[in-house]
Order: C-alpha cells, then structure tokens, then sequence
C-alpha cells in the first residue's frame, strides 16, 4: 500500500504527539490537526487497515514500525527543511509552512542533497 500525503501527515502528527504525551487517541490527533473527529477516525482506520497503526482496547494510538518509519522520515524532512529556510534568512512560521508542503514531494537525493550543506554555513 502506498502511503498518501494526508496519511504521511497524520503519522508525523501521531510522532510528534507521541513525544509530548505517553498516550495519543485520535481526539489528541483532532484537536492538535483542528480536523474533524468523523474525518480523523476514518484516516486512522485506514491506516490501522494498512499496518501503520496499532489501536489497543482503550483507544490509544500507536505507531507500528512501518509506520514509525515513514513518520519519522517525514517529521526529519519537516525539521531539517523549516532549519533550512530559516536558515537563509525566511520567517519560521512561512520556514514551518513551506516545509510542510514540501516535505511530503522532495525526493530522496534531493533532501538528502540539502542535508549536506552544513546549516551554520549559510548566510540569510
């Protein structure tokens, strides 16, 4: 199963949660995206259906390791890449939103590319 953007955004929200919190439920993930509860629930069945979430009887969510993996992919991206802008001199909330948009396309070898160029080295 291929992962979608929105999929990829709700495992990343889930990690980050999950740092902040020892449990996570989907109201957690509702409130923290300001999405809907019904559309919130559905993007977590799907991904409890796809292997990327585990739900246990009192309804905490949990990152299976596939799912793991792709968050944190996702959430390295989002991280380097706000560093990045701010970096060359962009506001941190627009470094924040343009790294959410751009997080979910770049390629590897591009974002691997980017990560070589030492941060403390760039001039904004």
């Amino acid at each position: 199963m291929i992962i979608q953007e929105s999929g990829e955004m709700y495992l990343e929200t889930i990690l980050v949660l999950s740092k902040e919190k020892t449990n996570v439920r989907s109201v957690d993930v509702s409130e923290y995206m300001n999405y809907s509860k019904p559309s919130v629930s559905r993007a977590v069945n799907l991904l409890h259906d796809g292997g990327y979430l585990s739900i246990d009887q009192n309804g905490y969510l949990s990152l299976t390791d596939a799912g793991r993996e792709i968050a944190e992919k996702i959430y390295e991206r989002h991280v380097y890449i706000s560093k990045f802008f701010e970096a060359i001199g962009v506001d941190p909330a627009v470094a924040a939103r343009d790294a959410c948009r751009i997080e979910h396309v770049i390629s590897d070898e591009t974002f691997h590319a980017i990560k070589k160029i030492p941060l403390d080295q760039i001039k904004g």
